[in-house]
């Protein structure tokens, strides 16, 4: 005879103990039941019972998985099933349910093996515990997490989780083919909010913004109506929204949202008896959910953005992959300037500076080249303007002086019995103001042995016009020291001929549109404006003691209508490109090019 007996659970224990097992399991007010190895019910308490709306009894026998949606997914079955057959030792979901009295309810449920048995041999128990309350308190604070307190809208957070969300969603199929998913963002940044902040304050800023949330939301709910998307309207920090458009139509779709939101905030706001007018700049970037990440789409977006507060503000602009593609040259190409100079990737080839009277070549412009790794062959125009901006112009610059005086030296040297040519090298106004500019010159000649008198510096017109202080001092003394001063692409600046006459200037140099316009070839017709225009600069300059060169001469009938008006020199394709030294080296001494 033994002591104990068997119950529900499988194992033999004493029977006190096991009644008391018994009694607590029904008086629990926590639901629970004892599952077997098939996930079948074997007894329920009174507390099971009245979460699921049936007694206790009737409950046996069923399964529990089934009864409390555990089989709903994948994931969540498998691990149940693990834990019945004794291969796993604890299994947790949570899943909504609904009460007998019809409110819904948020429960975890557990399953576990019997206390004090071997996982795998008898059955497990279940327990199922109201959470309603916990999930209500993570749903209001995860509202307060998510959503920005001065506008109340969803903040940078939670727009990046609704992003990530809207690119992970597999393209729409409505009884056909799947269509391909498309999304849209206006990025926007309020122009002039700063002047608010500072001068009313952040009580009227924050009053301000959280207006210009409520005019963003009527936006979006307006264009919303027309489509089937979801929008979102998010306040990203400061002064910066954004409006996510879920299955875009097309960029006409958010080029109207961007417009309909300009007019929104062209309205004035009249806020604690103030009436304040504020703009916006948006950037609008709509594509392909294939292939776009978040990143991507931000950087995009951050990038128009941009280019409309560039072009002038309070306006929209869409995104474009070319003006982009440029941009991100420009980028490659300024991180890789300044080591480029070391790394010996430049060249500089010539221009022959001819006389107009007689054909021959006396001078040379020194062009700089940039050989690069990447982009091959570049000419000036793509990255001298980057290199006065970054200031990398200053060693550049320095280099091509060195490089260019030195080669004029050695055709001085290698032709002793002809006419030396003059070196003309452009100077950027950066390296006047940010660098010794008069030293260098005099230690590069110094260095090189070339005259001052063969050396000439050319700088742009709107460089040199209206010159003072430490610019105007430093050609003072480069032209004491004999230094020839040329002003470049003369004609399409200030071109204040008085002013030329305080200036140590010595050459002009016409820019190519006033030439291009002594066409007659190709059936072009030759501009009678611009003969006298330049007939007029060119008698003016002589009269000033300046002599004159006529830039991108190409025809024989372009130089000989120059060469009737005066001027001293002419560059241009006519008489040659921009060639290696040694093609110039050729040149020297040889017959006339062009008369």
């Amino acid at each position: 005879m033994t002591d104990g007996t068997v119950d529900g659970t499988g194992g033999s224990e004493p029977v006190g103990r096991s009644t008391d097992y018994r009694a607590v399991f029904r008086a629990a007010t926590l639901p629970m039941a004892v599952v077997d190895h098939e996930g079948l019910i074997l007894t329920a308490n009174d507390a099971l019972g009245a979460l699921l709306g049936a007694a206790p009894a009737a409950l046996t026998a069923q399964s529990a998985s089934d009864l409390l949606d555990v089989s709903s997914d994948g994931r969540t079955w498998h691990a149940y099933r693990e834990v019945l057959r004794g291969r796993r030792s604890r299994f947790r979901c949570t899943r909504r349910l609904k009460h007998p009295d019809g409110r819904s309810l948020w429960a975890e449920i557990t399953v576990a093996p019997m206390p004090e048995t071997p996982p795998g041999s008898s059955p497990v128990l279940l327990s199922v515990a109201d959470i309603s309350d916990r999930r209500e308190l993570q749903k209001r604070l995860r509202h307060l997490q998510m959503h920005d307190p001065v506008t109340r809208l969803p903040n940078r957070a939670l727009f990046f989780e609704r992003l990530a969300a809207a690119l992970e969603t597999p393209p729409y199929q409505d009884d056909g083919p799947p269509r391909p998913g498309r999304i849209g963002l206006c990025y926007l940044d309020l122009d002039g909010f700063k002047a608010v902040n500072d001068t009313m304050g952040h009580r009227i800023g924050d009053r301000l913004l959280a207006a210009v949330a409520a005019r963003l939301t009527d936006c979006a709910e307006q264009e919303s109506r027309h489509r089937t998307g979801a929008s979102l309207v998010a306040r990203l920090g400061g002064d910066e929204f954004a409006i996510l458009v879920e299955e875009s139509a097309g960029a006409q779709q958010l080029t109207d949202l961007a417009r309909s939101v300009l007019t929104a905030l062209q309205k004035p706001f009249d806020l604690a008896g103030q009436r304040l007018a504020v703009s916006a700049s948006i950037g609008v970037v709509e594509r392909a959910v294939a292939g776009t990440s978040a990143t991507g789409l931000m950087q995009a977006a951050d990038t128009t953005l941009y280019w409309a507060k560039a072009d002038g503000k309070a306006r929209w602009t869409l995104f474009d992959p070319e003006r982009n593609a440029h941009r991100l040259t420009r980028q490659a190409l300024s991180s890789t300037l300044r080591p480029a100079v070391e790394r010996g990737e430049f060249t500089i080839e010539y221009q022959p500076l001819v006389g107009m009277a007689d054909g021959v070549v006396r001078g040379v412009e020194a062009l700089v080249r940039w050989n690069h790794p990447q982009f091959g062959m570049l000419a000036p125009n793509r990255f001298v303007a980057i290199a006065e901006e970054d200031g990398s112009i200053v060693q550049l610059g320095r280099w091509v002086l060195q490089s260019a005086c030195r080669q004029a030296r050695r055709w001085q040297l290698d032709h002793p019995t002809e006419a030396p040519l003059f070196i003309s090298v452009n100077v950027a106004v950066r390296q006047v103001w940010d660098s010794d500019l008069v030293t260098d010159v005099a230690e590069i000649l110094a260095e090189t042995g070339l005259a001052p008198g063969l050396l000439q510096l050319e700088l742009t017109e709107s460089a040199v016009m209206g010159s003072a202080g430490r610019p105007l001092e430093a050609l003072q003394k480069l032209s004491d020291m004999g230094v020839r001063i040329a002003i470049d692409d003369f004609g399409t600046g200030y071109s204040n001929l008085a002013y030329l006459s305080r200036l140590p200037v010595s050459v002009l140099k016409l820019d190519g549109s006033f030439v291009r316009g002594f066409r007659y070839e190709d059936g072009a017709h030759p501009s009678p404006a611009d003969e006298t225009i330049v007939e007029a600069m060119v008698q003016l300059a002589h009269r000033l003691g300046l002599t004159v060169t006529a830039e991108c001469v190409e025809t024989a009938g372009q130089a000989e209508r120059l060469r009737r008006i005066g001027c001293d020199t002419g560059q241009g394709w006519l008489y040659s490109r921009a060639v290696a030294p040694e093609r110039i080296a050729e040149l020297i001494g040889a017959r006339p090019l062009q008369r």
